[in-house]
């Protein structure tokens, strides 16, 4: 896919960070945008802000979670807009929490949303991006979907089973020959509300985690939303957002399982310390 023009692009988690980032430079390209979060209002104002450019933009209200829900949601854009080319499984939540002391309700909330949602997308969406001959689909992982990190092991386990589906649908494409890109997105520190959003154990102040991670959060959603359209032009298969992420996806590749030590070791610093070492 290497013009955007007049394409059909679906983006959820569009009402705020990378998600409106790329409903607004695929506005300025001249997509055709259906955008969805679970915020009706976020969604609106990205909305708003795409047809000030002069954009076809509609607005849903959409809990990605949510199945049949996703189904519905499909099947509306494609009667709205008559197809779909463009994909990017973007809506995402982060839970900082230890295994030992993370609740089942914690755990299946995140997965609803960083797992299923993209498979719930990915599955609904699909057979429409087949159709249109010239379709693209983007999951958004993270570097903690090429690395394990301790009270991120929910996080993680979304993130890596996101990379894993994602690698294997590619393969399934090519195999089946249809003209249907694949991209698996792996962001570093970005500057979005994802630590101030999350859930943490109780006596963690959201601001304090949101200031600590704004220190590492070293891209902005903009430059974001530039390397995934660069990598969808490119048909790129991984798409590493960040220096940030380059070094980390080099470290189990150079390190093998000795960066679990280091990781172990770090994490045991910044506490001495008073550090935080943020979110993917």
């Amino acid at each position: 896919m290497r013009d955007f023009t007049d394409k059909v692009a679906v983006i959820t988690g569009a009402g705020s960070g990378i998600g409106r980032a790329l409903a607004i430079q695929l506005a300025q390209r001249g997509a055709r945008l259906a955008l969805s979060d679970i915020d009706p209002v976020s969604v609106a104002d990205t909305v708003a802000t795409c047809e000030k450019i002069g954009a076809t933009a509609v607005g849903y209200p959409l809990d990605v979670s949510d199945r049949a829900a996703v189904y519905a949601h499909a099947d509306q854009v494609v009667a709205e807009f008559g197809q779909v080319n463009l994909v990017v499984n973007n809506a995402g939540v982060a839970l900082m929490a230890t295994v030992e002391d993370m609740s089942w309700d914690d755990f299946e909330w995140i997965m609803g949303i960083n797992f299923w949602g993209v498979m719930h997308g990915t599955k609904a969406f699909l057979p429409h991006l087949i159709a249109s001959g010239d379709g693209h689909l983007v999951n958004l992982s993270s570097v903690f979907g090429l690395i394990g990190v301790p009270t991120q092991s929910a996080y993680n386990a979304t993130k890596f089973g996101v990379r894993g589906f994602t690698e294997a649908l590619r393969e399934e494409m090519l195999i089946a020959g249809h003209r249907v890109g694949v991209s698996c997105v792996h962001p570093g520190g970005i500057d979005t509300n994802i630590a101030r959003a999350a859930r943490k154990p109780d006596g963690v102040d959201d601001e304090e985690t949101a200031r600590s991670f704004a220190k590492i959060a070293g891209t902005s959603p903009d430059d974001a939303a530039k390397t995934i359209l660069r990598g969808v032009e490119r048909n790129s298969a991984k798409i590493l957002i960040g220096m940030d992420a380059r070094v980390i996806d080099l470290m189990p590749r150079v390190l093998g399982s000795t960066y679990q030590r280091l990781i172990a070791t770090g994490s045991k610093l910044s506490k001495r310390f008073g550090v935080d070492l943020g979110l993917g």
